[in-house]
């Protein structure tokens, strides 16, 4: 260990970890010579150490399953460049099933596994017992098996990273803690440490359970919390030779596999233990918390049902060591929307081993190249909401989430915990109207109007489905309310806002006031940062429309984009309410309630009116296909001009039901048509770009076209009435699976299950199969929507 700290790192690494090591690993390899990790105690002495460390490589996305398998093949080259052994143990991984439920999910997940490479595949009962002989499979319905899965040693992998790395010529400083982080004008500048201070032009942030508080310490944001997380260790058990598979017992809480002739039982119960922040201090090192058998118990009988051999197997210890949880399940990489420089790396959820390769590639990448290698936004680290940052919320949510790691994943699943953070301003409207909430970004949402308070969840026709058929049914027939005011709203303001804009953004930014754009945010890639919509209202003044849990992040995005311009940006998010009035009869409810004018206004038009005495901006559009309007108001007018619509005949509808009509309309949607992956012209969007060029992304995007891109967004129209899509379906045609499904729903106008999907190479009518938890359905392809074609319907 070097004894002098440098004075200047291009990037200091805080924690020395899994995630540390591996990002420090990949700085250096990406040409960043002079990286620097500082560890305030020893490497891997936080949580790293105690990992059970299984490799799993099926996760519920293709690129966070890409992230492990990228894991996978770095751990067995380690020991080719290194010569230190990591542990890699391959003996694949079963998953059993004891209910319906439980066997349909892990077939969605084989499904999903075929979709992304991964070798898995059913197996019954017998089968899965022969695997694991020990496992009392009476229950047991049927299993997947998976047979690249495996597991490594955690110290040992780590120490192959810091070899690798030092030889590199990173640097690495153990027995040193960070006293602080210097910023200027809200960008890093420095580390001070117990050593001394590093001046720096970023900071990696891969503290672990402690990355909260050293975040605040830059003024940033970081909403993690650790919780207790057990696991049983047995003296040797007779009947265990060797290594075995990883048995997941999920239905019961469990995963167990060998360790070292005895078992290892461990656990994520419903709902875990938190520890507040502070009880862990810097002298926790390489230690473990008090055992809680009192906690245990439930597991613990859930254990000696599936193992019967426990019940005279001798206990070596019950392991209790902490692991951090985020608010959503999902660890946090990359920059924060606070402080520009102080790059995540955090919150891993107890799947630290299995990500962290992958997970310090793309953050390495992100420093030096400025984004991810492959899209990650749904582990982007402005994705939550500022009020998740409260340590009495994620001491409310974090054991929930600890306990959905082995959740059926239900359709239509909320969480409990930490509700009722953010109320739009007709809450007490909707509650009369018995609206059934969803959270997204804090706020809670309609998801849909009647029906059960808490229905019971399916993988079959959702009980729901006739209250969203009602809505849908009157926004067709008659006219219907969708709430958009949790969308997130930017004033952009000032002399240069058009030139801004321009630049900022791809679409035709410079019509008139009076105008509604849609735009596309690219990046210097040329593929989607955000899609949004903006109202021109004045010369120098747009209101832009981002997606509701894209607000931090693009608003983030629009400012370090700003500098040079003449502009002020302005989150104006919770000063206006949006209703969406729509339907055949909107037209009639505007001049009864008092705006007979916004019958004048030209598709793609924005004027205002007054509705209920109080004055709105209204832009002529539709999300969901039916004319009419969205109406801007000041958040404390909308419940009058809410009371005068619904009186006037308008009948609220959910985010289900304007789903349902989006994907009929083909209407393509960020995270799920739209990602960091793909641009404009792979997704038909390319008639909103200007074919002018001068905003961010041009080049690429010319150069993207020029190499024969081309629009492969599908949609499709299932033959079965009965058959329940719900997205990230693969996509079969002549035996070969050719896409997959971005975004499924039943489409009631147009009597049949419909989903949109990426697949190269299809025609319109062709006719496809769509794997839903291994059973093939036969669908249709159409290029374009499935309803109103011509989009006759939503124009004046």
């Amino acid at each position: 260990m070097s004894e002098t700290l440098p004075e200047h790192a291009s990037v200091v690494v805080i924690g020395g970890g899994i995630m540390g090591c591996s990002t420090l690993y990949h700085l250096a390899r990406m040409g960043v010579g002079d990286a620097v990790l500082v560890e305030r105690n020893q490497l891997t002495s936080g949580t790293t150490w105690h990992s059970a460390a299984q490799v799993r490589a099926l996760r519920h996305s293709r690129n966070l399953t890409r992230m492990i398998q990228y894991s996978v093949d770095l751990y067995a080259q380690l020991e080719e460049e290194t010569g230190q052994n990591v542990g890699w143990i391959q003996k694949g991984s079963l998953s059993i099933a004891t209910n319906p439920d439980r066997l349909t999910h892990i077939r969605r997940q084989e499904a999903l596994a075929h979709a992304y490479g991964i070798d898995a595949r059913s197996i019954s009962a017998g089968e899965a017992k022969e695997r694991w002989p020990l496992m009392n499979a009476e229950d047991v319905l049927g299993a997947v098996w998976s047979p690249d899965d495996g597991r490594v040693s955690p110290s040992d992998v780590c120490a192959a990273l810091a070899k690798a790395a030092r030889k590199r010529n990173a640097r690495i400083f153990e027995q040193t803690g960070v006293t602080g982080i210097l910023t200027e004008n809200g960008r890093v500048r420095g580390v001070e440490t117990t050593r001394g201070t590093i001046r720096c032009d970023a900071v990696a942030l891969c503290a672990g359970l402690w990355s909260r508080e050293v975040g605040a310490m830059a003024g940033a944001e970081v909403p993690l919390l650790a919780c207790e997380h057990f696991y049983l260790l047995t003296k040797p058990v007779e009947g265990i030779t060797g290594n075995m598979p990883t048995l997941s017992d999920h239905d019961n809480h469990l995963y167990i596999r060998d360790d070292s002739g005895g078992l290892l039982v461990g656990c994520f119960e419903p709902m875990g233990k938190p520890i507040a922040p502070g009880v862990l201090d810097e002298n926790f090192e390489f230690r473990l918390l008090p055992e809680d058998w009192d906690h245990f118990e439930p597991m613990m009988m859930n254990a000696l049902h599936r193992l019967p051999a426990l019940e005279t197997a001798e206990v070596k210890s019950l392991l209790n060591g902490p692991e951090s949880f985020t608010a959503d399940g999902t660890f946090m990489l990359g920059e924060t929307a606070e402080t520009r420089g102080l790059f995540l790396g955090c919150g891993m959820n107890s799947v630290g081993m299995a990500s962290g390769g992958g997970a310090g590639m793309n953050l390495a990448h992100c420093i030096v190249h400025g984004h991810t290698a492959y899209d990650l936004s749904e582990a982007d680290a402005k994705r939550f909401a500022p009020v998740f940052n409260s340590v009495e919320h994620l001491m409310a949510r974090a054991p929930e989430i600890l306990g959905t790691h082995y959740e059926i994943a239900f359709p239509g699943k909320q969480l409990k915990t930490a509700r009722g953070l953010r109320l739009l301003p007709l809450h007490k409207d909707y509650v009369a109207a018995e609206a059934r909430f969803g959270q997204v970004y804090g706020w809670e949402r309609p998801l849909y109007f009647g029906g059960e308070a808490t229905p019971a969840l399916t993988f079959g026709r959702p009980p729901w489905f006739d209250q969203v058929r009602a809505e849908v049914a009157a926004a067709h027939e008659r006219a219907a309310i969708f709430d958009a005011s949790p969308f997130g709203k930017i004033e952009v303001q000032g002399p240069d806002a058009e030139a801004f804009l321009l630049r900022s953004c791809a679409g035709y930014m410079a019509r008139k006031p009076g105008s509604v754009i849609y735009t596309a945010v690219l990046n210097d890639r040329g593929t989607f940062e955000s899609d949004i919509t903006a109202h021109r209202i004045a010369e120098d003044h747009y209101r832009l429309f981002v997606g509701t849990a894209a607000i931090k992040r693009d608003l983030a995005w629009f400012r370090r984009h700003a500098e040079g311009f003449d502009v002020t940006l302005t989150d104006s998010t919770e000063d206006y309410a949006v209703l969406g009035l729509m339907g055949p009869e909107a037209a009639r409810i505007a001049a009864d309630c008092g705006a007979p004018e916004l019958n004048d206004l030209g598709y793609f038009k924005v004027g205002p009116a007054h509705i209920a005495g109080h004055h709105v901006r209204a832009a002529r559009m539709s999300y969901v296909g039916e004319a009419g309007w969205e109406i801007t108001c000041r958040a404390e007018n909308a419940p009058a001009i809410y009371a005068a619509l619904t009186g006037a005949g308008a009948t609220p509808a959910g985010l289900y039901a304007q789903t349902a009509m989006r994907i009929e309309k083909g209407f393509c949607a960020m995270g799920h048509e739209l990602d960091g992956d793909v641009t404009p012209i792979e997704t038909g969007l390319d008639f909103a770009i200007r074919k002018t060029g001068g905003f961010i992304g041009a080049e690429a995007l010319a150069a993207r076209g020029a190499a024969g891109a081309e629009n492969h967004v599908i949609s499709l129209t299932f033959d079965d009435a009965e058959a329940v899509p719900l997205g990230h379906e693969p996509i079969h045609a002549e035996d070969q699976i050719v896409g997959q499904t971005t975004s499924a729903a039943f489409g009631f106008r147009i009597g049949a299950p419909v989903a949109l999907g990426h697949a190269k190479g299809l025609g319109d009518g062709q006719r496809v199969q769509v794997d839903i938890a291994r059973r093939l359905f036969d669908a249709t392809v159409t290029l374009g929507p499935l309803f109103d074609r011509e989009g006759a319907r939503m124009k004046p």
